[in-house]
């Protein structure tokens, strides 16, 4: 699947809410003894169908969160979002983490792990069923979802797409 189909978002039009999904404690070894600095990955999102991460590293763990919304601010991408569920079922890769994302019924929550959960949350997705699989790498686990909710198309883009009605899509 190509990228053309994605949609970029500007960062100062819409109320962004910022997630916090891993911080790490980073050690370098010097000759005077070990120096700490702090990584931490965030996600940022309306709740209305638009999210992004990022990555903060500073010497501080509040400076680290800021450039870390900072950076999510930069790649932020629009969802489609249905009733507060997925249009279809999409499965996301990003090195090594697999996801599975599935719509699910209204009034079934998210049911996903951590670092998926902050992702789906964040894009204002309710109802849904997701697996993470293989790494269970925080890092990877959100480009993974990121690249599934990219991939997928509602009805109407669909149309779009192919020149065709929506009935004809759902007809096809």
């Amino acid at each position: 699947m190509s990228t053309a189909n994605i949609k970029r978002v500007k960062s100062s039009e819409i109320e962004l809410k910022d997630r916090l999904v891993s911080i790490q404690r980073v050690a370098k070894v010097t000759k005077g003894g070990r120096t700490f600095s702090f990584s931490a990955i965030v996600v940022v999102g309306d709740e209305h169908g638009v999210v992004g991460y990022g990555l903060g590293k500073a010497k501080e763990v509040t400076e680290a969160i800021s450039k870390g919304v900072d950076d999510a601010k930069k790649s932020l991408v629009k969802v489609p979002v249905l009733k507060g569920t997925v249009p279809h079922a999409q499965h996301g890769k990003f090195s090594g983490g697999y996801v599975l994302i599935k719509p699910a019924a209204h009034g079934t929550g998210v049911l996903a792990g951590g670092a998926m959960r902050a992702v789906l949350e964040s894009a204002g997705i309710t109802d849904v069923l997701a697996k993470s699989k293989g790494s269970s790498n925080p890092h990877n686990v959100v480009k993974a979802t990121i690249d599934a909710l990219t991939k997928m198309r509602d009805a109407v883009t669909v149309a779009q797409q192919r020149g065709v009605s929506l009935d004809k899509v759902f007809n096809g």
